[in-house]
């Protein structure tokens, strides 16, 4: 199923990216595995999947690392939670505060590495929802890049549930062309053609790779990434 699932994805990346006049090698899936057991991110990785979400630190730590595949962190990250985040990910997409970066710094000088890092975009401007307010983003994106240069790789954003995400989806990608970031991860299993139309290098597709999740997971605006 899940093989078969993800030929589904790729195929529907494939002719959204070419309606869009682009490449479909530009558009990355990050397949986000969160309460899917290692034993499903293993079926999906012999299918041919590289590229991995988790949303939580210690979910994460339960199936990674796993040779060939590559670990984004796309949750709201707690800053007591970074020093495992930088020795665990090769990425992490949801940098929103200054505690934050002082924590993923102070933890990249002790591991020696240091994770790739997207931004994440309150694009809505919703209270519930992690993410730089629009007011700050500017500011915060110009003194990620001062402190962590090329690691800084782009933005992420989650639009309002509800509402046309176009609109939100096009003024990411316009941040990021303001800032000179290539990196656009936007878009999730109902809407990643319309992010792709909006320039998405990056879209994150759970369940409709994995099946349902838990119920229990299933209320929390904060998780859910998918």
């Amino acid at each position: 199923m899940i093989a078969a699932n993800l030929e589904n994805i790729h195929a529907r990346i494939a002719a959204a990216a070419r309606a869009a006049g682009r490449a479909p090698a530009d558009v990355t899936l990050i397949a986000v595995s969160k309460t899917h057991p290692r034993a499903a991110v293993l079926a999906a990785l012999a299918a041919g999947q590289a590229v991995f979400g988790e949303n939580k630190v210690q979910e994460a730590e339960a199936k990674f690392p796993i040779p060939g595949a590559k670990l984004h962190l796309i949750g709201a990250l707690q800053t007591n939670k970074a020093a495992q985040a930088v020795r665990i990910a090769d990425a992490i997409d949801s940098l929103d505060r200054a505690r934050l970066s002082d924590a993923i710094e102070k933890a990249a000088a002790a591991a020696g590495r240091l994770p790739e890092l997207l931004v994440q975009v309150n694009i809505g401007d919703e209270p519930q929802k992690a993410g730089v307010p629009l007011a700050a983003a500017d500011g915060f994106i110009k003194a990620s890049r001062a402190r962590f240069g090329a690691a800084l790789k782009g933005l992420m954003c989650i639009p309002p549930e509800g509402v046309d995400p176009l609109p939100y989806f096009r003024r990411l990608a316009a941040m990021a062309d303001v800032h000179g970031l290539a990196v656009r991860s936007m878009g999730m299993s109902g809407d990643f053609e319309i992010a792709i139309a909006a320039g998405a290098t990056h879209v994150r597709v759970g369940s409709a790779i994995f099946g349902a999740r838990p119920a229990r997971d299933s209320g929390s605006a904060l998780l859910n990434l998918t």
